[in-house]
């Protein structure tokens, strides 16, 4: 028997007895032609025996699979109800397996006496359905379960790493806010054209940055954008002792990618690199694509990695965390000391692209 299709992250016990009992019509088709070609064989060779056994087990196999699919009706659908609905499959399996080697035998029986045959007896009919249907069905049905509940581990985790991304922006803007505020009241006393220009690039950090905090997906040409905004604010703050560049290529900007993962890092290297280092810091941002994969490198000349406690904070441990959990294996992220001392932070993401493919982003900054 084999099932049909359907989204994994539905898996559940009466998706899972569908897969097990369902197929398709091609499927059908082929499992029909080649039983037609199976009996012609054994008719043309005068395997008769052969022939019965086989059209017995065959039964069984049908009236087991019918079973699981009338249990599958009557399964609850709630998610909270899994743990019962899997008893009532494996209930509904063992009942299957039963009546599909019973069935078997009068199959057999009827096939016997039909075609003249001395055959097996009912005994060895009925081990022997029963062997099969268990094989068949009993094996794919817990690797049907474990599946699930590695899919439910996970949906777990990624609810789990949402609520503390929202707990983390909830700390981090106001604290974020107030700072620049507080900066701008002093810029508006002393140096008045500062003053407009830190307000300008707040009022456009916000209009890029609330709508991701909104949304489970953003871009690079996004995220870029709202990182040349925050860098803008900080070198009003820092003066002539940091300056950036942000280099964004035209034709990456609709690449799919996880919000505000790319401020995570930015923010990292102005608070360990420009802040912890005296004099002038250059903070830089910068993406390719090399192959499928697209690189996000994030470096600064500032402290360097011997002088700073930078990668261990809350801010990268999410976002190793996020990648994980949206990615796996997929995706990577490295911070190491690159040319000429400088920290270096990339990121590495599966290249997908906005509005093509649906990008899962349902996890932690």
């Amino acid at each position: 028997m084999a099932g049909t299709a359907f989204p994994e992250a539905e898996l559940g016990p009466a998706p899972a007895l569908l897969r097990l009992a369902g197929c398709s019509g091609k499927q059908a088709a082929a499992s029909a032609a080649i039983l037609l070609l199976l009996v012609v064989a054994a008719w043309h060779k005068h395997s008769l025996a052969w022939l019965a056994l086989f059209g017995a087990l065959l039964a069984a196999l049908a009236i087991a699979a019918a079973l699981l699919l009338l249990v599958r009706l009557v399964l609850p659908p709630q998610q909270s109800a899994q743990d019962q609905g899997w008893a009532w499959a494996w209930a509904g399996l063992a009942a299957g397996v039963v009546a599909g080697a019973g069935g078997a035998v009068l199959v057999y029986r009827v096939l016997k006496a039909g075609l003249g045959i001395d055959g097996l007896g009912d005994g060895r009919i009925f081990g022997s359905a029963l062997a099969l249907c268990a094989l068949l069905l009993a094996f794919p049905l817990a690797a049907l379960r474990r599946q699930s509940q590695a899919l439910q581990m996970a949906g777990l985790k990624q609810s789990a790493l949402a609520a503390e991304l929202k707990s983390l922006q909830a700390q981090v803007e106001p604290h974020f806010l107030y700072n620049t505020l507080a900066n701008t009241r002093y810029l508006a006393r002393h140096e008045p054209e500062k003053a407009v220009r830190m307000l300008d690039h707040l009022i456009a950090y916000l209009h890029t940055a609330l709508p991701d905090m909104r949304t489970p997906s953003s871009t690079l040409g996004r995220e870029c954008e709202l990182a040349e905004h925050y860098l803008a604010l900080m070198a009003i703050r820092f003066g002539e002792r940091m300056s950036f560049d942000v280099a964004c290529p035209a034709e990456l900007k609709l690449a799919a990618m996880p919000p505000l993962m790319l401020m995570s890092l930015v923010e990292n290297a102005v608070r360990h690199g420009v802040e912890a280092k005296p004099g002038e810091v250059r903070v830089s941002v910068s993406a390719a694509q090399v192959g499928g994969v697209l690189h996000i490198l994030v470096a600064d000349s500032g402290a360097g990695l011997a002088q700073t406690v930078f990668g261990s904070g809350v801010g990268l441990r999410n976002v190793r965390e996020r990648l994980a959990a949206q990615f796996g294996d997929s995706a990577g992220f490295e911070l190491r000391t690159g040319g000429e001392g400088r920290t270096e932070a990339e990121l590495r993401l599966p290249l997908s692209w906005a509005g093509a493919a649906a990008v899962s982003t349902e996890t932690v900054a």
